[in-house]
């Protein structure tokens, strides 16, 4: 589609997704306009609308490529505004099945950092751009259309008390898992979008500290993974403003206290000491926090026969999968590639069917089955254990076994953690025989895979 002056774009909803597609759309549309019940300007602080804003968000490898791309400097002004940066293999400690994976100089960087920090700086470049406007303390009421009911035209907002029409050529939505649109197709005659959902109820609670400077021995990050054995962990990193922040996650029920001596002894559970130590004479800034994430969710809309023209949904309120592996805001910026391509393709006016099948080949088909695949290695998680998924095991246990021992198989783990690789670099032949060749070295087959 080609750039038009007078094009107008509405995104709906203000987090990391919102933001990065509203980037993409300032490369089509003159106007590019974000809506967001809470208010958007001010310093960096939790908005009302994300109740999981406080506690651990992490731009995996791939994620900070792409915000470099859309926003570029923005790692630079991350930095310089007090957020720690480091090598992904070299200054991010990996504990996985106990084991400490071997470091090595990854080439791939990222920025620690807490959530509102980084929508906070996220906003400010993107409200720099010609023709964006961004409105927030504006709740969306519901679609415009026209007259026929077959396309959106723009959305009804209520600010101040005040109903108006916002018109718009596209809306995009990206208000997270609570997204309105399957009621509001339902509302224009549509089937209903189908919905898987498959449950892991994880529980998570945070605390931020004052860390001594030695604590971390250099490092940006300590991320004490969930196994089998111990189906518990915490990511413990350096953030913004000299601070610590943790948080200790489990599954199936077994969450962490919110009291913080129930917090201390849940982190000193985990397999590793590492993240117990650095808090052994920290000093506790915030009190637990708790957030609870009852089921992996996805909307089928690429499976839909009709979806109404000028409107898209992307984000969250397509797939929204378990947090504990870190990916929302990286998935959230491979969406904003997938729509910066559709949009390019497209002759005329976007396509959402079109999109929503690009989305899922591209980015949501191999997310989600991997993450039931690893929630799958859970004991008590509920689903098929196919000779499929039992293979699959086998080989990120072993690989992750090895990587222990061997800095390019940890490495080649990390670019799969980090979304840069597919699951499937794993079975390259390179990659099989090095860590054939590490196990049999380090005598035979460890335990714990």
């Amino acid at each position: 589609m080609e750039f038009e002056r007078e094009r107008h774009a509405i995104v709906l909803g203000a987090g990391v997704a919102g933001l990065l597609a509203a980037r993409v759309l300032t490369d089509f549309y003159g106007r590019v306009t974000v809506v967001d019940r809470d208010p958007l300007d001010g310093p960096p602080a939790g908005r009302r609308g994300v109740p999981q804003g406080g506690h651990s968000h992490d731009a995996l490898a791939r994620g900070h490529q792409i915000m470099e791309e859309l926003f570029p400097g923005l790692g630079a002004e991350l930095v310089a505004a007090g957020a720690p940066l480091g090598d992904i293999a070299r200054d991010a400690r990996w504990i996985v099945g106990g084991r400490t994976l071997s470091r090595s100089e990854s080439g791939l960087t990222t920025v620690t950092c807490t959530r509102p920090f980084r929508e906070y700086h996220l906003r400010r470049r993107l409200a720099a751009l010609p023709g964006v406007e961004l409105c927030g303390g504006t709740s969306v009421v519901r679609p415009a259309v026209d007259p026929e009911r077959r396309a959106v035209t723009g959305v009804v907002v209520l600010r101040d008390g005040v109903e108006r029409t916002l018109d718009a050529d596209l809306v995009v939505d990206a208000t997270g898992r609570g997204s309105r649109t399957p009621v509001w197709l339902e509302e224009l005659g549509l089937p209903r979008v189908t919905e898987e959902r498959h449950k892991i109820d994880i529980g998570y609670v945070t605390c931020f500290y004052r860390t001594q400077p030695e604590a971390f021995d250099g490092d940006i990050s300590i991320n004490t993974v969930a196994s089998p054995e111990v189906p518990r962990g915490a990511s413990c990193a350096r953030v913004e403003g000299g601070r610590t922040v943790v948080t200790a996650y489990g599954v199936l029920g077994d969450h962490p206290p919110v009291d913080h001596e129930g917090f201390l002894d849940f982190v000193k559970s985990l397999q590793a000491p590492d993240a117990h130590e650095v808090l052994q004479e920290a000093e506790l800034l915030t009190a637990p926090a708790r957030y609870r994430f009852p089921t992996n969710l996805r909307r089928r809309y690429e499976r839909l026969a009709d979806f109404p023209a000028g409107l898209l949904v992307l984000g969250d309120a397509v797939a929204s999968v378990n947090p504990r592996y870190g990916q929302g805001m990286t998935i959230a910026a491979l969406e904003a590639l997938v729509l910066r391509g559709h949009l390019a393709g497209t002759a005329g006016a976007p396509d959402g069917l079109g999109f929503f099948r690009e989305l899922a080949d591209q980015v949501i088909d191999d997310v989600w089955e991997m993450t039931l695949i690893s929630d799958l290695s859970i004991p008590g998680v509920e689903g098929e254990r196919t000779p499929e998924v039992l293979a699959a095991h086998e080989v990120v246990g072993r690989a992750q076994a090895a990587a222990a021992h061997d800095s390019t198989v940890a490495l080649a783990c990390l670019r799969l953690f980090g979304l840069i690789d597919p699951f499937t670099a794993l079975l390259e032949p390179p990659v099989l025989e090095r860590v054939g060749k590490v196990l049999a070295a380090a005598g035979g087959r460890p335990p714990g895979i």
